[in-house]
């Protein structure tokens, strides 16, 4: 779950419309712990996105960013050890507007989440996620 602020700042350029926005996001993976079973860890992320509207009227975007996410505890499961609770989010997504006022969105982004070798292990997480946000 998470709220983002859309920046006052617009501009044209490359045929369409570029914008900005600040995501604070809160998320819980469920992995396989190291002495058996499930655990589970909370995810706060806060990332400033650039998005890019085709043609500026356009319903479909591209946005993309890089920010900074902490988790509860030190990810540690069967598969992975990370070396730090703090670590960098890099993002990417493709998604599609609707309604009257382009008020519901659905995307489909990609999140990268390591700590950009700072801190060793660095073995990274990949997700994918499928994303529907709503303005109020």
């Amino acid at each position: 779950v998470g709220v983002q602020w859309p920046w006052p700042w617009q501009a044209r350029g490359w045929g369409g419309e570029w914008s900005g926005l600040t995501e604070l996001s809160a998320s819980l993976w469920r992995v396989h712990a190291v002495a058996g079973g499930r655990e589970n860890f909370t995810q706060l992320g806060l990332v400033p996105m650039l998005r890019y509207r085709f043609s500026g009227a356009s319903p479909w975007f591209v946005e993309g960013g890089i920010g900074v996410s902490v988790t509860d505890k030190r990810f540690v499961s069967r598969e992975k050890t990370f070396g730090s609770d703090w670590n960098f989010s890099d993002n990417l997504a493709l998604g599609r507007s609707f309604g009257a006022r382009r008020q519901h969105e659905v995307s489909l982004r990609l999140q990268h989440t390591s700590n950009a070798g700072i801190k060793k292990p660095n073995p990274g997480m990949n997700l994918v996620m499928l994303r529907y946000t709503a303005a109020f």
